[in-house]
């Protein structure tokens, strides 16, 4: 591919299966597809980013599904390989008022456990902007994190902008373990996005705002953007200096994917060129209007739903 990818992510792809009623009552599920790092892809290509996909992708019966739904987005999968074996799935239920929201996971041993050092081509990464992964793409395998490691050793030499999410989640794997991996590339990030509730413990072991900015500067990473969702803002810090972003008021229908979506609008809007505060305003806009539909992917929004509500927030 000789075309310039705005933004390139690394991770897995998961069949999502959705409905508004409780798994024990549903006669039926929505099928749709999803995982963290291509929330988040797929979330700035529909903001206008070219945006690349770093992934196995299982030969079974989702593979062509999956294939031509990534096509049809736009998504460029010249670095999508397949290989034999089963795509993993996860299943979302919200019960009859869409408060008892119920999810399914199941992941071990899918196609995309197989992301080696193999599948980290120089050339790909040097002809983009910016390299996206998270801690559950680091999770899968052994091989994905020496995969991740080179992939983000590649980009810093390249001066390709590297982000980060360790997006901890315990029934995944110990806090140790994530906060290992991270570890194993801090030196080489960039950007990193934390949700105080869950990862600014992995990363620091502390949950204080100010606490975690000045330690993650000391360490050299320049821009942090943390989440804090009892407060419903974002706390964005860069260059020593920490302003804050408000949640999108709206209904909660969903709120699966939601920070990834968030992500991927930030990293849209950086590619762009656009500030970082500006570029997490827009983020919070994309997780805003994504919120309100059920599913990751399903329910991003599109470029002219968030830039009708940017463009009015800054006229």
């Amino acid at each position: 591919m000789n075309q310039k990818l705005d933004i390139i992510t690394i991770g897995e792809s998961l069949i999502e299966l959705s409905t508004d009623k409780s798994l024990t009552t549903a006669s039926s599920l929505d099928k749709y597809y999803g995982g963290d790092t291509l929330t988040t892809a797929i979330a700035a290509l529909r903001l206008g980013s070219k945006v690349g996909f770093i992934s196995r992708i299982g030969i079974d019966c989702f593979r062509d599904y999956l294939l031509e739904s990534w096509q049809e987005e736009g998504l460029d999968i010249s670095h999508v390989k397949p290989v034999q074996g089963v795509n993993g799935l996860y299943m979302i239920a919200l019960g009859q008022d869409c408060s008892e929201k119920q999810s399914l996971l199941y992941r071990k041993k899918s196609a995309a456990t197989n992301l080696s050092i193999e599948d980290i081509s120089t050339e790909y990464i040097q002809n983009s902007s910016v390299l996206y992964t998270t801690g559950l793409t680091q999770s899968l395998s052994i091989s994905a994190r020496e995969a991740i490691k080179e992939a983000f050793k590649i980009a810093k030499e390249n001066s390709v902008i590297t982000a980060y999410d360790p997006n901890y989640k315990s029934q995944i794997w110990s806090e140790e373990e994530a906060k290992e991996a991270f570890d194993e590339i801090k030196e080489y990030i960039d950007v990193l996005f934390l949700n105080v509730r869950y990862d600014s413990k992995v990363v620091i072991e502390s949950s204080s705002i100010d606490n975690t900015m000045k330690h993650l500067w000391d360490m050299g990473i320049s821009t942090i953007i943390i989440k804090s969702t009892e407060e419903k803002t974002y706390y964005v810090g860069h260059n020593g200096k920490i302003e804050t972003v408000k949640f999108i008021d709206g209904e909660v229908i969903d709120d699966t994917g939601a920070g990834d979506a968030f992500n991927g609008g930030v990293l849209h809007a950086l590619a762009a060129g656009m500030p970082i505060y500006k570029a997490a305003t827009l983020g919070s806009i994309v997780a805003g209007l994504q919120i309100r539909g059920i599913g990751a992917i399903k329910s991003t929004p599109s470029h002219d739903e968030v830039y009708q509500i940017f463009k009015g927030q800054n006229e």
